[in-house]
């Protein structure tokens, strides 16, 4: 074949579902840089005109309509380029996810997706029917035809076609049906969720894709916290013949990300640039990122003006204070200070040229001062230790730090109760009461300084605690979101160790020499949270292997015992107290604060994993365990 060159672009894009003014902003501005570019193909990501996540309002034919709408409003900006942008459509009763090809403000046609993502966090199948393979339909849209299906389309004679996010993930994936009609470029437009070493994955599917199919293979995923719980992050992929041309960094800041590269198409193509791609991946830098990038977009996405966070001095909250932290670090890093402090809309520009003259860690303190408050909130069984360690990372941070004592109102609805039944309450007869009365009596004033401020109440569950609901319900667990509800308490032990270490946040030395304890017995019984439970280690392995890697409790036990453990009465014991916990405390889970999606699963049950809330508690499996 003769040969042609081609300049591509992809691009990530920070999308809202039915976000109509932001989407179609970003969209412009990846088309306006991509003609800049004098790119002749630009890559936009899967449903980018709606948002991905609309959810069951894919099901109202309206917001089809309008989304159509939307792409002749986007047609147009298409001069003299050719752009592929995604949208539902709405067929004969059935909803398809697409892809539309728009070459100089003329639509070409759209590619239906034809593998619908259904495990994990998706449910593709209940809004979207799959396309099936090899067929071209026209159909009929304000007056005009339009062909949808499994289209081949070309650009300067260089045959194109499309592998639609899950596309590719299958193994009759539509790339072994494209390269036999002589398609040498795949385009994959995807909305590929955010989890720990995932880009890894997806590296090797692009990059081994193009290898085994002797083509130019570009993808572009959204960016971003879209919609509340899923975290994209935007990463972008051009590749050819197995070798890697473009990647950008992941996680950034901005609206639209965008990589460029001139392609050489022909028999033996000329590939001039490569990128080395160096794993293992750093899951503590990723984990971070992704994180920071959550909370940001979750904060002026639902216009908040901050965060709340009741700072206990122990790992899960610290946790949060530093995740804000980072949020402000890696905003200014990623956009520069100006363009952060506008993105977040909270500041008159009095207040913005005050912080833009402050030195680069002033800035930064100072910022964190406004869109972080934070209270320390004791009782007769909280320690020094604890308070230090609330009080020294706030201050290390440029917090706001508040400190009072809740033992006023624990002694009134105490006496309340005891007044009630004509007897005192006790902790050898009372213990979870008197426990979690401490927990709850927190919640009103933290929730009444996130009033005042017009910000969000940061949850502290994480979790190896919501697993076997080690959580006071509208106590701890109040908030507006709860943004380490997807990781367990082991790894964030080990992350906050590596956070003081690499990240250079020495206010965690106190929490780091802490063992985790929720501090509501009285002192003399040295009560910890594993103490309470189980190592978290142990809980985070049974964890896994009974809902992730979805094994019988008979299945866990013997793995388990394998790995020595503990000795096989101990471990019973364990199995026993965490089957129980789980199955007693689902409503728990179904009242959690949001959280993100940043593990390889989660115990959401809006997300990756619904159980019932009454059940047969596995009695009879536990009682074969204990034979």
């Amino acid at each position: 074949m003769k040969e042609t060159r081609l300049q591509l672009a992809a691009a990530a894009l920070n999308q809202t579902p039915m976000d109509w003014d932001n989407n179609l902003q970003n969209i412009k501005d990846a088309i306006t840089e991509a003609i800049t570019n004098n790119t002749q193909l630009l890559l936009l990501p899967e449903l980018c005109i709606t948002g991905y996540g609309c959810e069951d309002m894919f099901l109202s034919p309206w917001l089809s309509e309008v989304a159509f709408e939307k792409l002749l409003q986007i047609k147009e900006w298409c001069e003299s380029i050719t752009v592929a942008v995604g949208l539902p459509v709405f067929l004969d009763g059935k909803v398809y996810n697409t892809a539309c090809v728009i070459k100089n403000k003329e639509i070409v046609g759209f590619t239906a997706k034809q593998f619908l993502a259904n495990d994990g966090i998706h449910y593709e199948p209940r809004w979207f029917t799959p396309w099936p393979a090899n067929e071209v339909h026209e159909f009929q849209m304000l007056g005009q035809t339009y062909q949808i299906g499994d289209i081949i389309y070309e650009e300067q004679d260089v045959k194109y076609a499309f592998e639609i996010c899950e596309d590719a993930w299958r193994p009759n994936r539509p790339a072994e049906r494209h390269m036999p009609k002589g398609v040498q470029l795949i385009l994959n437009p995807s909305a590929s969720h955010f989890a720990l070493s995932k880009t890894d994955v997806r590296y090797r599917l692009v990059v081994d894709a193009s290898k085994k199919y002797q083509c130019a293979y570009m993808y572009a995923n959204l960016l971003g916290n879209e919609a509340g719980r899923v975290v994209y992050d935007g990463e972008v992929l051009i590749a050819q013949n197995g070798k890697l041309i473009r990647r950008n960094e992941l996680l950034c800041f901005k609206n639209v990300d965008m990589e460029c590269a001139e392609v050489c198409f022909s028999d033996n193509p000329e590939i001039a640039e490569v990128i080395e791609y160096l794993p293992p991946i750093d899951e503590n830098k990723e984990l971070i990122a992704a994180l920071s990038l959550a909370l940001f977009d979750y904060m002026r996405k639902s216009r908040s003006r901050g965060f709340v966070l009741s700072l206990s001095g122990g790992a899960d909250s610290s946790l949060c204070a530093v995740a804000v932290a980072e949020m402000v670090r890696r905003g200014i890093e990623s956009l520069g200070l100006l363009s952060f402090v506008a993105k977040l809309q909270m500041f008159s520009l009095r207040d913005a040229a005050t912080i833009e003259g402050l030195t680069k860690e002033g800035a930064q303190r100072e910022l964190v001062n406004r869109l972080l408050t934070c209270a320390y909130q004791g009782t007769i069984n909280s320690s020094d230790e604890t308070f230090n360690s609330a009080k020294g990372l706030a201050e290390s941070i440029g917090a706001r730090f508040y400190s009072w004592t809740i033992d006023d109102e624990v002694r009134g609805y105490t006496s309340k109760i005891e007044a009630a039944l004509e007897r005192p309450l006790t902790w050898e007869q009372d213990d979870i009461t008197l426990q979690n009365i401490q927990a709850r009596v927190r919640a009103p004033g933290i929730w009444m300084l996130a009033n005042i401020n017009n910000a969000l109440l940061m949850a502290t569950s994480n979790r190896s605690e919501a697993s076997v609901g080690y959580a006071t319900m509208d106590g701890d667990t109040a908030g507006s979101i709860s943004p380490i509800a997807g990781i367990d308490k082991a790894f964030i032990r080990q992350f906050l160790i590596w956070a003081q270490q690499e990240l250079g946040y020495e206010g965690l030395q106190y929490v780091n020499n802490l063992q985790p304890t929720a501090e509501l017995r009285p002192a003399k019984e040295a009560q910890t949270d594993e103490k309470d439970l189980m190592p978290f280690p142990v809980l985070n392995q049974i964890e896994r292997l009974a809902f992730h890697d979805r094994y019988s409790p008979e299945e866990v036990f013997n793995i388990l015992s394998e790995q020595n453990i503990a000795e096989p009465e101990q471990l019973k014991a364990w199995m026993s107290k965490f089957y129980s916990l789980w199955s007693r405390n689902q409503w728990k889970r179904e009242r959690y604060a949001p959280s993100f999606h940043l593990d390889d699963y989660n115990v959401d049950p809006r997300s990756w994993l619904r159980f019932p809330i009454l059940s047969g508690g596995f009695r009879e499996e536990l009682a074969k365990l204990k034979g």
